[in-house]
């Protein structure tokens, strides 16, 4: 696959919805009776509206969380919903969580790599992994491989992985993907990175696993406030805000009364509007025979070949259209090798 049969892919293929257009008016007329659905961190923001959606259209859904009890106390009342411990920076948790998953001998039909971190001072795990890039991809990436029998066992089953427009700032640091240098004080570069790990690992998956009937899919679902996206913290634990009203202000996100500001058009969602498009990648008819692609809006992204530097801090109204860093072929292979090997432990080459 080159990379211009790669970016000829990148294109919006007129399904009809819009950016405003919520979970609920893309699952429309959708039965989703019998589907097997994990998404993680599905018990809060975008992740529990993307639960409620898809059990509402007659999904069965597992939520993977750090605080399976907690968890479940956010979903009371929600029907066939069931929750299972997993903490996406530890391996032997990752490998728990799989191993309970396919032992159930329940199909896989949609994986949802919801649950991310974002920003925030520099933390690493117990590995020294860079928490950004170990959460919201090496823990995702170890996961989906972990599930892989329960993905080919649904003869037919796709893989989203949450990203942001914020994959515009970094593409993958090969030489230092841990930030031993060069960490910024909001660590967005890093989260950057971990963005464009996201949607590498939607190519590369689709590249090695739709001939088995695994689709993968990059989703960016807009920028929503109020998700409890923000920098790692224990399970349970409150955060402080680390962005100020006034920094949200700047950055146009809420107005002068602290209301969060609704523009659709200009990527400033609601809840509903912004997990529609995961849901739209996890069920839309419309991505049959398609796959690799990063969507925003409900529909395929178009790309930004000459993408100009953007302050994302100031900018209020980033582009989020997806960049070629993000979709290279080439690249996308290199992290899936790199992915191995720092799963293993080896040493960084």
């Amino acid at each position: 696959m080159t990379h211009s049969t790669t970016a000829h892919r990148q294109h919006p293929i007129g399904t009809g919805f819009t950016a405003a257009a919520t979970t609920d008016e893309v699952l429309a007329g959708l039965d989703l009776t019998g589907t097997n659905v994990v998404v993680t961190g599905g018990h809060n923001g975008l992740g529990l509206e993307t639960t409620r959606a898809l059990v509402g259209a007659g999904a069965s859904v597992t939520v993977a969380s750090r605080d399976p009890d907690r968890a479940a106390a956010k979903l009371a009342g929600l029907e066939r919903v069931d929750t299972g411990r997993l903490d996406l920076l530890d391996p032997k948790s990752v490998d728990a969580f799989a191993a309970r998953y396919v032992d159930s001998g329940r199909p896989l039909h949609v994986l949802i790599n919801n649950a991310g971190l974002m920003g925030g001072p520099l933390v690493r795990d117990a590995r020294g992994y860079e928490a950004q890039f170990a959460t919201n991809h090496l823990g995702h990436f170890q996961l989906t491989l972990g599930l892989l029998p329960a993905l080919r066992g649904a003869r037919g089953a796709r893989v989203v992985n949450l990203t942001s427009g914020g994959h515009r700032l970094s593409g993958i640091r090969w030489d230092d993907p841990h930030f031993t240098t060069g960490y910024d004080p909001m660590g967005m570069l890093a989260y950057g990175q971990s963005k464009t790990a996201n949607v590498l690992f939607a190519v590369e998956l689709d590249r090695r696993l739709s001939p088995d009937g695994i689709r993968g899919y990059a989703v960016h679902p807009g920028i929503v406030v109020g998700t409890d996206l923000g920098p790692w913290r224990a399970e349970g634990e409150a955060r402080d805000a680390w962005l100020s009203d006034e920094a949200l202000r700047t950055m146009g996100l809420i107005d002068a009364s602290g209301r969060p500001v609704i523009d659709p058009e200009h990527e400033k969602k609601t809840l509903p509007q912004g997990a529609s498009t995961s849901v739209f990648a996890a069920t839309a008819p419309a991505l049959a025979g398609i796959g690799g692609v990063y969507l925003k809006d409900n529909d395929v992204s178009p790309l930004d070949e000459a993408p100009e530097s953007i302050d994302f801090s100031t900018e209020q109204n980033p582009p989020a259209t997806v960049v070629p860093h993000a979709i290279d072929p080439a690249s996308a292979r290199r992290l899936w090798e790199l992915s191995e090997r720092l799963l293993e432990g080896g040493a960084l080459r």
